[in-house]
This record gives C-alpha cells, structure tokens and sequence, in this order.
C-alpha cells in the first residue's frame, strides 16, 4: 500500500489544501493529513476544531485519514507506516524551503517527499490570507472548501 501523508497547520485548511489532497488521490492508496502543532505560531482555530472541519471535508473519502501530531513529521510519518509526503509548492520561495525539507527527511528517514505544483487558480491562496479576511469579518468562502462557509 502507498500511503503518504500530507502535514501542516491547516489554520484553516483552504481549496488548495483540498486540491492537492484530491489530486494525491491519484497516486497514493490512503493520505493520512497530519495537523501539526506549530509553537511558532499562533492559532486562529482551535487544533480539535480544525480536525473535525477536516474530518467532515473529507467523509465520504474512506482512503483519507486525519490526525493531529506533536513531533517532527518523519516521525509521525513512521507512526502511520509511510512511505510519502506529499506537499504543494505555491511559488518559488515554496520550493527553496520544500526542498530542503525533503532533502533533510529523507536523510533522517529514508522518506520520500512528492511534491506537487498549486494549480494556478489557488496559487494566491494561503491560510495567512484567509485568516486576515476572517479576522477583519471579511467572507472567505472563496477561499475555502464549502464544509467551512
């Protein structure tokens, strides 16, 4: 079984977020979405919320896990028995950091990292963003799955 899974804070998790889940579809047999706690940042959303908004997205999805996770993320990746990362780059910047990343993990653990380009009409999607427009009560719902209108 491929299984690859796909970390980050998802504070909140957008339509480009989703978009790359779908599409690692195609490649990978289950996903696991790993919600990371990042002590660098601050929260908008509760962790366990975020979780269940994931959860109720992708419902009907039986090859798509969520989990929460504390620890670094090849870690949580041998926890869950994969073989993958799967991540998105949105820019160029993007993949100066993925690359190293993916270079480091798979010296710590022999892990692959796939990466796959945003699509264009989400590449100026980010959580940043979409936490900017709630907190000034601006409507986000273009910007993120239907689940969390």
């Amino acid at each position: 079984m491929k299984r690859a899974i796909f970390p980050g804070s998802f504070d909140p998790f957008t339509l480009g977020h989703y978009d790359l889940v779908k599409r690692g579809l195609a490649l990978f047999d289950e996903i696991v979405i790993g919600i990371g706690r990042n002590s660098t940042k601050k929260d908008t959303f509760p962790i366990r919320e975020r979780e269940e908004a994931i959860r109720k997205i992708f419902k009907d999805e039986p090859r798509i896990k969520v989990a929460i996770y504390d620890c670094l993320t090849v870690d949580f990746a041998k926890q869950y028995d994969a073989q993958f990362i799967l991540r998105g780059i949105r820019c160029v910047e993007d993949f100066e950091y993925e690359r190293n990343m993916a270079e480091a993990n798979k010296q710590l653990a022999n892990i692959e990292t796939v990466i796959l380009y945003t699509r264009p009409e989400y590449a100026h999607i980010s959580s940043t963003l979409v936490r900017d427009l709630y907190a000034y009560g601006k409507d986000v719902s273009a910007f993120v799955p239907n689940e969390l209108r």
